[in-house]
């Protein structure tokens, strides 16, 4: 007796699954049929519409047939006054590159030649290379110090008065610092020499 309830629990388990499954699949075929009545029509794109009243007014507007005469000049005309071209601009490729600063930390003093005063300057330097001329620069920080010691060194107060002193001194800083690099590390790199203090007592 117990398998005979056994058994009719497993017919009705079964045929309660089958029903859940096509009744699953039919809500799923109904959905989609919905769906495409809905949404599957294809509407009119307004672009088109809109192109083929354009042409549609074209037509009306254009004159039956131009007379002999006139038919080689606007044979020209056809090819200038036809539907417009998009053209080109041709813009020239602008390489931009970043430029990278490093400036050395703290001041750097020294005596002027043939003057009882002293300059103390505050030095960065600046390229448009990649990472590694500033990190030549950072390894070689204490050989690089002593050259602009030495360049500084060697003006005297009148060659580093007003704008000119000051640009002849960042490029004789700059001429030094690359020739040491290139003895370091066999390549150069600094573009420019920038003052970040600038006294001189």
């Amino acid at each position: 007796m117990a398998d005979e309830v056994d058994g009719e629990k497993k017919k009705g388990n079964l045929v309660l699954i089958i029903s859940l499954v096509v009744g699953g699949l039919l809500l799923i075929i109904i959905g989609l049929g919905v769906g495409y009545l809905v949404f599957g029509g294809s509407t009119p794109d307004p672009s088109e519409e809109v192109e083929q009243l354009i042409e549609r007014k074209d037509k009306a507007n254009k004159p039956a047939e131009p007379k002999e005469e006139d038919a080689d000049d606007e044979e020209g005309a056809d090819a200038e006054d036809g539907a417009p071209e998009k053209m080109t601009k041709i813009a020239p490729e602008v390489e931009t590159f970043q430029t990278t600063y490093y400036e050395f930390v703290g001041n750097m003093t020294t005596n002027l030649k043939g003057s009882r005063k002293f300059l103390q300057l505050g030095v960065g330097v600046a390229t448009q290379y990649d990472d590694t001329v500033m990190a030549n620069v950072d390894t070689h920080q204490v050989a690089l110090r002593s050259e602009i010691l030495s360049v500084m060194s060697e003006f005297s107060e009148t060659e580093i008065q007003g704008r000119e002193g000051k640009t002849s001194l960042a490029k004789a800083l700059q001429d030094a610092m690359n020739a040491r690099l290139e003895v370091l590390e066999g390549c150069g790199g600094i573009e420019s020499v920038h003052f970040t203090s600038f006294v001189l007592q």
